[in-house]
């Protein structure tokens, strides 16, 4: 009996379901006689159904049958204490331009509140669903007043938003952080859809004001970890650090925020910001590791902006870190920055190599083997020792087996098996990677497949291409004009072949290195008008772009190579970036 009961309540169930879908098409359709009779049946069956009385009365609005509506809305309110009927009896009269009434009935909704404050959200969501907001704000601000442990102000701050009240939005969203601090990156997250790159935005200014009032009253650290945020959208990361000290000072705990902000303001160009960040962590710190991580980017940093006459100071550095720390497995980052800088920097590769093959008898693991043997096989590659280099590559293939050092170890083979001439051998190890796990390596690896493909079938001899591939050794190795002369060599003897306008793109990288901005600019406008169906367009484009916004300060061109890449070029990876540059260089806010 019990299982019969069951069966025949899931097949009720199933059927109203059923009927469900069947109306809501009908009334998305405007097939609404239709769903009017359906809504009755529905209704008539289940009156507790709080959504079937509601569609019905908006089928009947649809037929303008507004008695029938009001009938079945006021017989409703006779019997069942829910307020939004009254919203949805007020906009039954304003669809029939009776105001008075209307308004007669939002404020018998809003009465309800003196006495019964927690009506307040359902009340403010019904206001909310007809657009009427001015009344969906008196609703919750009403209800705080009366019961202070109330807190609607995410819902205020979402309706000041859509009003444009950028300024009560961000007090409403701030205030409901005040006892709701789980909330901080949701509302960060809101924020972000007000605010600009550009620090002279008024939204930004607006908001900066507010969290600096909230830190002159207040000494939760909450302020100072939001204005640290703002400061970073604005990439104004010194004065994100004064916030973030502020922090860590108070709370003399994790380093870890401070850290982030350093590595940040070392990718977005900021160097002298990071290398201020990375020695407050040396000070600060009394951890070994955290220690040592700070020294190994700070030189690096350093090691990066010297001119040749201040190798010797960086080589002592590096000396003294050495002697400092020790050469053991803490300080493996060190070694290898070291190795490197004494081949690339000092051309002293055989000092290098001895140095690496010293760390390799250090007690460390497999990893950090890995890691040893990636950089003396491209020391060997810089001194085109090629045999040598493969087989460090290929030890690490098969110590670490699919691992991302191991595709990147993976993609060096492929690389050096190129430079080598060896091009069959290079696209074998290339169409294996496509499918790397590690998205960086799956498109360096499909660039070079690319590369190699394109060009190798339309000459026989590989020429070209064996020049591009010499011009890219030389640019490893750090020997930019030399390259720059050998692209030169491509475009003068190979002026019909497809290497054409990946040469000259390779030559305006080169360029834009060496800071030869207008003749970057020369190459990427040629690539723009004689290779426009090419696979390197968007390439050209935006990385023209950038010249203009950051080297010959044009904004106005730059606007317009951006905006080209939003309309013309969808696709492109660079459309997400060239999007929120766009709209930062018109003085958008920035989502």
């Amino acid at each position: 009996m019990r299982f019969l009961f069951i069966l025949c309540f899931l097949f009720s169930l199933n059927t109203f379901s059923q009927d469900d879908i069947v109306v809501r098409e009908y009334f998305k359709n405007g097939e609404f006689e239709k769903a009017l009779i359906s809504y009755k049946k529905l209704y008539s069956k289940n009156k507790k159904n709080r959504n079937y009385l509601i569609q019905l009365v908006k089928t009947h609005q649809q037929l303008e049958q507004y008695n029938e509506a009001e009938n079945l809305l006021i017989t409703y309110l006779n019997t069942v204490n829910y307020p939004p009927a009254l919203i949805e009896l007020g906009y039954n009269y304003k669809l029939q331009k009776d105001t008075i009434n209307a308004n007669i009935n939002y404020q018998k909704a809003l009465d309800i509140i003196d006495l019964k404050p927690n009506y307040a959200g359902i009340i403010g969501r019904g206001f909310e669903n007809f657009s009427l907001l001015d009344k969906a704000i008196q609703t919750y601000e009403k209800a705080m007043a009366i019961k202070p442990e109330l807190n609607f102000n995410m819902q205020l701050a979402r309706i000041y938003g859509e009003q444009g009240d950028v300024e009560k939005m961000f007090n409403s969203y701030i205030n409901f952080s005040e006892i709701n601090e789980s909330y901080i990156n949701t509302i960060k997250r809101e924020f972000s859809t007000f605010i600009s790159e550009n620090k002279e935005n008024e939204n930004n200014t607006v908001l900066r004001k507010i969290l600096l009032k909230k830190i002159q009253t207040s000494r939760n650290l909450k302020w100072n970890d939001m204005l640290s945020w703002l400061f970073i959208q604005q990439k104004d990361y010194k004065k994100a650090f004064t916030q973030e000290k502020a922090i860590y000072k108070r709370q003399l705990e994790s380093l870890d925020r401070v850290e982030e902000l350093a590595n940040i303001a070392y990718t977005q160009k900021q160097p002298e910001v990071a290398k201020t960040i990375f020695q407050f962590i040396i000070d600060n710190t009394q951890d070994i590791d955290i220690k040592i991580n700070a020294h190994y980017n700070l030189i690096k940093i350093e090691t990066e902006q010297v001119s040749t006459k201040d190798y010797k100071t960086i080589n002592e550095s590096y000396l003294s870190l050495l002697e400092t720390f020790g050469k053991e497995g803490r300080t493996l980052n060190i070694q290898i920055a070291y190795a490197h800088f004494l081949a690339f920097y000092l051309n002293k590769t055989s000092e290098a190599i001895l140095f690496l093959k010293d760390s390799l008898k250090l007690d460390i693991d497999k990893h950090q083997l890995s890691q040893i043997k990636i950089e003396l096989g491209d020391i060997l590659v810089l001194e085109e020792k090629f045999n040598e280099a493969l087989i460090y590559y290929t030890q690490i293939q098969r110590s670490l087996k699919n691992s991302t050092i191991s595709q990147e170890a993976r993609f060096k083979v492929a690389k050096t098996s190129y430079y080598k001439g060896d091009f069959k051998w290079a696209e074998s190890q290339l169409k294996i990677l496509k499918a790397s796990t590690s998205q960086l390596t799956a498109n360096d690896a499909l660039d070079l497949k690319l590369l190699i493909s394109d060009n190798k079938a339309e000459d026989s001899l590989q020429i070209a291409l064996k020049l591009y591939a010499k011009a890219d050794l030389l640019a490893f190795q750090n020997k930019k004009d030399e390259s720059i002369a050998f692209l030169n060599t491509i475009l003068k003897e190979h002026k019909t072949e497809p290497i054409v306008a990946q040469t000259l793109l390779k030559q305006a990288q080169l360029f834009k290195e060496t800071e030869q901005f207008e003749k970057a600019k020369v190459n990427y406008e040629r690539i723009i008008k004689d290779f426009k169906e090419g696979i390197l367009i968007d390439d050209a484009i935006y990385a023209l772009a950038e010249i203009y916004t950051n080297k010959l300060v044009q904004p106005e061109k730059a606007k317009a190579l951006y905006e080209s890449i939003i309309f013309n070029h969808a696709d492109s990876i660079y459309f997400v970036e060239s999007r929120k540059k766009y709209r930062a260089l018109r003085g958008d806010a920035i989502n």
